[in-house]
């Protein structure tokens, strides 16, 4: 959350409610729009609906800037009067708000009959969003009840109304939650706290716990979260929310709540709710706000606090993509078109944990998964139930591991398989085995770039010449923040050369337009709105089987592939910056240095 210091003048002496002719004159007044488009606002907005916020009213008619022309949308024009009333602009951040504190502040009839929004509760102070900068009458008594001094910030009206609405009904749940299944009227948030901390077992049918966990799901679907973290620590319980790769912490609650919430999920999930000495799996289905399916991946851990889950969400809309969706640059896309059409083969991809692996593969899978071949996977465990393949489960504790499910796949028939993970030899030789019979074998790896790869299946036990006969490609990935398209901003400080030492001894050509983060509320204030594949492919050519000897160079691997077309990790995330999509510190921080 940050906000922008006021203009420094004095604010005008104006009371009652925000006026939109008021704004009109004012932005005439500073030259923001014309004479002529302030005649035009005026006479569409009269006829608009009187109920609007008048910021909101103003933004419905698409006022032009006298310069550009370029509409002014109603962030900028909350901004705008902000600095005209002489308030800080505020725009919220949920996942930097103290739900429970905030809550505690002052009730919800309170806050909606005021219109305000408290976002900040310190020992000192209550920093409470408004959007009406000329009505303060209310802010007495709250500083009365909370015993803490008000500092009015304004914020979008349209975003207080909405986190109005979501901040109280979860603040609700949270206290009927802790009150063993019943109404929490009555008493404080404090109080309920000190009753979540008693040894008390709450149900997990209790409709508190059950409404605390639909609106968790429903959030991290609104904020684009990968994974939802329920963390028991010594004190209390943490929810945090993986977004672009990095972690939020979205909430605090008393440990008998988060318990709950954990057995809660497991239940859905069809898991073993007693058993908490040991790790467990399982999976749920629901479905998002557009109410779109969505599944998810539980996996609980026995920790020294407690019973701590992972969520991971998959959903559809992001989980098979299209090459140019990945972010595969047309050079490395042609390429890799043509190794996954070849009749048999083993194509690998690899990367570190949660570098989009997967994604690649589903991807790559359900393009060329056609009625006319058959494909099949085993995999640990399956990540996206997808309708196309035949997916098999490993399940170790039968015996049935990926060497098994390799080898009982090659009694079904199969055309095209994918093995989630090559970890030990014998995988290794059944994969080979599989690829010299005949089929399009896919698997990944664990290395820091492509050439490495193959290192890694030699110390594995696989023989150089079967690594020649049967290794078409391996395909290196990593995922990158992408900047928010709608508030990045070219950044006059970057420097080519800078970019030009991050790949030497590469050389870059073209054209260069760097941009930096800035943040808004789309990108929830961070400047990244989404991530990105930065790719390196290796294709397996002749000259470069003559360098997969018994005791090969990675460094002569690695200068034939670069003869034969690779281009490196950072190479690629380069290029990415100079197309303003990234910064050359996303890069950096996610690509391993270019090799002379």
């Amino acid at each position: 959350m940050h906000s922008t210091p006021p203009k420094t003048e004095s604010a005008p002496r104006i009371t009652g409610p925000l006026d939109w002719r008021r704004v009109v004159d004012w932005l005439k007044e500073d030259g923001v729009i014309t004479s002529e488009e302030a005649q035009r606002t005026i006479a569409r907005c009269s006829q608009g609906e009187s109920h609007q916020h008048p910021l909101v009213r103003l933004a419905s008619v698409a006022m032009a800037r006298a310069e550009g022309g370029r509409p002014l949308p109603l962030e900028e024009l909350t901004e705008y009067v902000a600095r005209r009333s002489g308030l800080a602009y505020l725009r919220i951040d949920p996942l930097k708000v103290d739900v429970g504190r905030v809550a505690d502040a002052m009730s919800a009839n309170y806050a909606e009959r005021h219109k305000v929004l408290p976002v900040q509760v310190t020992p000192q102070e209550v920093v409470v969003a408004t959007a009406e900068p000329f009505i303060d009458d209310w802010v007495a008594e709250v500083e009365r009840q909370s015993r803490r001094s008000v500092r009015r910030v304004m914020a979008n009206p349209q975003e207080i109304q909405r986190y109005m609405g979501e901040f109280f009904a979860l603040a609700k749940s949270v206290r009927a939650a802790q009150k063993s299944g019943g109404s929490a009227s009555g008493s404080t948030f404090e109080q309920l706290v000190e009753l979540g901390k008693t040894n008390k077992q709450l149900d997990a049918n209790d409709q508190g716990v059950i409404r605390v966990v639909d609106w968790l799901w429903q959030y991290a679907f609104d904020q684009r979260a990968s994974d939802i973290h329920l963390e028991p620590r010594r004190e209390q319980g943490v929810i945090r929310f993986r977004i672009d790769g990095v972690l939020h912490p979205v909430y605090q609650m008393p440990m008998g709540v988060l318990n709950a919430m954990v057995a809660r999920v497991k239940l859905l999930g069809r898991m073993d709710v007693v058993e908490k000495r040991r790790p467990l799996d399982g999976r749920i289905k629901t479905r998002n706000p557009r109410g779109d399916e969505v599944e998810m991946r539980l996996s609980t851990l026995p920790t020294a606090f407690g019973e701590k889950m992972v969520m991971r969400i998959f959903d559809p809309d992001n989980a098979v993509k299209d090459l140019d969706a990945l972010g595969f640059a047309r050079h490395d896309a042609d390429r890799w078109e043509g190794l996954v059409r070849r009749p048999h083969g083993i194509i690998l991809v690899t990367g570190p944990t949660g570098s989009g692996k997967t994604t690649t593969l589903y991807s790559t899978l359900k393009r060329i998964a056609t009625e006319e071949v058959n494909v099949s996977t085993v995999e640990d465990p399956i990540e996206m139930i997808e309708p196309s393949f035949n997916q098999t489960q490993v399940q170790p504790q039968l015996d049935f591991n990926f060497t098994e499910g390799l080898r009982a796949l090659m009694r079904q028939d199969p055309d095209i398989i994918m093995v989630g993970e090559i970890r030990d030899l014998p995988t290794a030789e059944m994969a080979v085995q599989a690829a010299l019979t005949g089929h399009l074998v896919f698997s990944t790896l664990h290395t820091n770039d492509a050439p490495s790869a193959v290192s890694r299946l030699m110390e594995l036990g696989v023989p150089n010449y079967l690594i020649n006969a049967t290794l078409l490609g391996i395909l290196a990935q990593r995922l990158v923040r992408t900047l928010c398209a709608q508030c990045k901003q070219r950044d006059e400080n970057a420097r080519m050369e800078d970019l030009a030492e991050a790949v030497r001894p590469w050389k870059l050509s073209g054209g260069y337009q760097p941009y930096k983060p800035v943040g808004c509320v789309e990108c929830r204030m961070t400047g990244f709105r989404g991530r990105m594949g930065l790719y390196e492919l290796l294709t397996v050519s002749e000259a470069f089987k003559d360098r997969v000897t018994q005791s090969p160079s990675i460094d002569a691997l690695r200068r034939q592939a670069v003869h034969d077309g690779m281009r490196p990790l950072r190479l690629a995330g380069a290029l990415r910056v100079a197309e303003g999509l990234t910064t050359l510190e996303e890069v950096v921080a996610v690509t391993p240095p270019v090799e002379a």
